[in-house]
């Protein structure tokens, strides 16, 4: 497959930005929840992933340091083997059985079709050997902050300065000298307040979420801005990120693979429609749909990109893993929006090249923190059900950085870990809440005894986390 670059139409280009995450689970726990959930990202999305991204798909991979710490810690890959050629191998064939035994042949069928992805995968792993992470060199354009904390909630200049900076010194380290500025704010939290530190990491743009100020469908979200520090803020066109990402949205239809209804061994050969799923059909549906994204994104830089100066930027963002993990199609489809732009003509492009192309209007006023989360607001992560661990992150926060010089690097990790998002939004929406409260726990009291323990504490707690990060931001005047 062929992507040359393309001039800019008059009407405006797609960017398709993939924001790479999973939160530490690397060594903390496993079935239900744990390292599982890693193992089920890289068989299912990451390394699919890969193939695509290897034919010169022109998409902006953005992958968080904190997944990139796990995918290069010790015996990842020897334990990733083991759970697809072993634990998968295993359920596979037991649900299978089950599923015959009580009269569903269909079904078994299925669950001894799906077996193969895992299979293929393990193969490709080993054809890369096993370094996924330098399997993404050549593709991760943008970094975030260490731990995917949601930096409007930090308590102190100190600590956000910590997170900014150990995420683009991780990115450097491991990814070489071609970044070029771009940093996805977890959770798409901005606040005009965070931009100069933003800045003065060497950030050059990131993504906003402004549907709540601009209106959805607005033309504003066609076009970046430029904040008062110099950083372009990109809206995220949820008009067309709806179309995917949504109640209403694609993976929605009847005929896709049913995510929620499982086996005992949680494999989902049902269709959302109840009936047997339906690999074929499936996949003519998801070209379908991917057809009709290029189509209505097309028209929609036609209709609303035509006043714009220099044209149109329509940014549609999704996180990762809801392709091919949480919408098993999702791959599919997006391997068929490549070909189907091409074919009709759309030009999808890397973000960090169209930004070369359009000119950022200024931002005429200030707005106040924003994210993509419920309500557009930080009511996620900050809101009553979660209220505690929003006051005792920041307490910690406080904490540590009132330890001046008497921090050491296990209490920094310790906080950073605390600090991550995932613990809250998992207890807003209901999943895993007891895995989540037991992690932010162990972390606070990890942050505790670091603390006590003085700046040679033992790191190993932590495991690979945050390897990158060090007490000079913190300490920093």
């Amino acid at each position: 497959m062929s992507h040359r670059p393309v001039a800019r139409p008059p009407h405006g280009e797609l960017a398709i930005v993939l924001h790479t995450h999973m939160p530490y689970v690397e060594g903390f726990g496993t079935w239900p929840f744990g390292e599982e959930w890693l193992w089920e990202a890289l068989a299912t999305c990451y390394l699919p992933l890969l193939e695509l991204l290897e034919t010169g798909a022109p998409l902006t991979v953005s992958l968080t340091p904190v997944l990139c710490d796990q995918l290069e810690a010790p015996g990842v890959g020897e334990r990733f083997a083991r759970f697809v050629s072993d634990t998968r191998r295993y359920t596979h064939a037991e649900d299978a059985g089950g599923l015959r035994v009580g009269g569903h042949e269909t079904l078994a069928r299925e669950v001894e079709r799906a077996w193969g992805d895992y299979e293929r995968a393990l193969e490709d792993f080993g054809r890369r050997g096993g370094d996924l992470l330098g399997a993404f060199v050549p593709y991760a354009q943008w970094t975030s902050s260490a731990t995917h904390a949601v930096l409007p909630l930090l308590a102190t200049e100190a600590g956000l300065r910590t997170q900014v900076q150990s995420g683009v010194e991780s990115h450097r380290a491991r990814f070489g000298a071609g970044w070029r500025g771009g940093f996805w704010l977890p959770e798409c939290a901005h606040a005009p307040h965070l931009e100069p530190t933003l800045a003065e990491a060497g950030v050059h743009a990131t993504c906003v979420e402004l549907t709540g100020r601009l209106g959805l469908g607005a033309p504003a979200h066609l076009r970046p801005l430029r904040g008062a520090a110099g950083v372009v803020l990109v809206p995220v066109d949820r008009a067309t990120v709806a179309l995917v990402w949504s109640e209403a949205g694609y993976p929605a239809h009847g005929h896709y693979r049913d995510y929620h209804r499982h086996t005992v061994h949680h494999h989902q050969p049902w269709a959302n429609d109840g009936g047997a799923y339906d690999h074929a059909r499936a996949l003519a549906l998801a070209r379908a749909h991917a057809a009709d994204f290029v189509a209505r994104t097309g028209e929609r830089l036609r209709r609303d990109g035509a006043g714009l100066p220099g044209g149109a930027l329509a940014v549609c963002a999704l996180d990762t893993e809801l392709l091919g993990h949480w919408w098993y199609e999702g791959l599919a489809w997006l391997t068929a929006v490549v070909q189907e732009c091409a074919r009709q003509g759309l030009p999808l492009v890397r973000l960090d090249d169209a930004l070369e192309r359009h000119e950022p209007a200024p931002v005429e006023e200030e707005w106040g923190a924003s994210t993509w989360g419920q309500g557009g607001d930080l009511s996620t992560w900050s809101g009553p059900p979660v209220a505690d661990l929003a006051f005792a992150t920041r307490a910690a926060e406080l904490d540590v950085v009132r330890a001046g010089p008497r921090v050491g690097v296990a209490a920094v990790r310790e906080l950073l870990a605390l600090q991550a998002s995932d613990w809250a939004f998992m207890v807003s929406r209901d999943l895993a809440v007891p895995y989540a409260r037991e992690r932010f726990a162990a972390h606070r009291l990890g942050v505790e005894r670091a603390l006590a323990a003085g700046p040679d504490a033992d790191t190993s707690a932590v495991r690979n986390l945050a390897v990158h990060a060090d007490r000079a931001a913190l300490l920093a005047p």
